[in-house]
């Protein structure tokens, strides 16, 4: 059955989402009732770009770059961003729009239809200060633990290899005391990020605590994991960071073991800590190669 123009308004103004349409000027000419009773706006007041005035600002920029961006090559989107509900809270909004076109050829704008997705939002929120370190977005040592003690299980029940490798930045008190925490903060971030990208996609890596960090590498004999452990250090030796008006560039230590006949995940960590502490130890009787810094061009 084919529907006319009013059973199509009414269809849309009925609809539990909230539906916009914008024209080929990329301004917005209508709002459906679901849209304007959650605003508390008028048509009048949204139109064009009065309902950009409602986004939250620290979201107003990506909206609108994904927005123009997508206009542009006439292609559809999906975004989330907060914008405000008519009593002044704001909401985070999963929008979704899509080119349409008059008979099939001529471009004539945009469809919208978003849902309030807060509690998605704000629950994956909460699972991720579970789960992530809050300075480094990796793994926290509580769910890193979590996760690895599965591997563990699955390496004991299949006779399968598993190493673990504790890291630690070399020089790192020397990096706070001479730059600050500020630094020393954004050294972890960088070395966290360096090596998160770094790994493979089962690896798993977490904060251990400190400066110390923990990477178990499931299905991987000592030899394979040296392999990953010298491209490891390689990479973080050849990343500078820049703070203020110099450049520090940093190295770490790597402990790794290979599972034995542990019976617990706890004993393999203990061992790859022990290693660690042996290279940390034989490295301090060395000449010191302390950080290096130098101004940055």
């Amino acid at each position: 059955m084919k529907l006319d123009n009013d059973q199509y308004r009414i269809i849309v103004e009925s609809s539990p989402n909230m539906i916009w349409r914008a024209g080929t000027d990329t301004l917005c000419n209508y709002f459906n009732t679901t849209w304007l009773k959650f605003t508390g706006q008028t048509m009048t007041q949204e139109m064009g770009n009065g309902w950009a005035e409602g986004i939250h600002p620290e979201d107003f920029d990506m909206c609108l770059k994904v927005y123009l961006e997508a206009f542009a090559k006439q292609e559809s989107f999906e975004m989330e961003y907060r914008l405000k509900r008519q009593d002044g809270v704001y909401r985070w909004i999963n929008d979704r729009g899509v080119p349409y076109y008059i008979g099939d050829h001529e471009f004539a704008g945009y469809i919208g239809s978003c849902m309030d997705v807060t509690d998605k939002v704000e629950g994956q929120k909460l699972r991720d200060l579970a789960q992530r370190d809050g300075l480094t977005r990796i793994y926290n040592r509580q769910y890193f633990e979590q996760l690895a003690n599965v591997e563990f299980s699955k390496a004991k029940r299949f006779d399968a290899d598993l190493c673990v490798a504790m890291i630690d930045i070399d020089h790192f008190k020397t990096i706070n005391d001479t730059f600050g925490h500020h630094a020393g903060d954004l050294v972890l971030k960088t070395v966290a990020k360096t090596i998160n990208e770094s790994i493979r996609a089962f690896d798993l890596f977490g904060r251990y605590g400190g400066d110390e960090f923990v990477l178990l590498m499931s299905n991987t004999n000592y030899v394979e994991a040296s392999i990953l452990i010298a491209r490891l250090k390689h990479v973080l030796e050849t990343i500078e960071i820049k703070y203020n008006d110099t450049l520090i560039r940093i190295s770490a230590s790597f402990g790794l073991y290979q599972m034995h006949h542990e019976v617990i995940l706890e004993k393999v960590i203990i061992e790859a800590d022990k290693k660690l502490y042996e290279i940390k130890n034989s490295r301090s009787k060395q000449p010191p190669h302390s950080v290096e810094q130098r101004p940055a061009l």
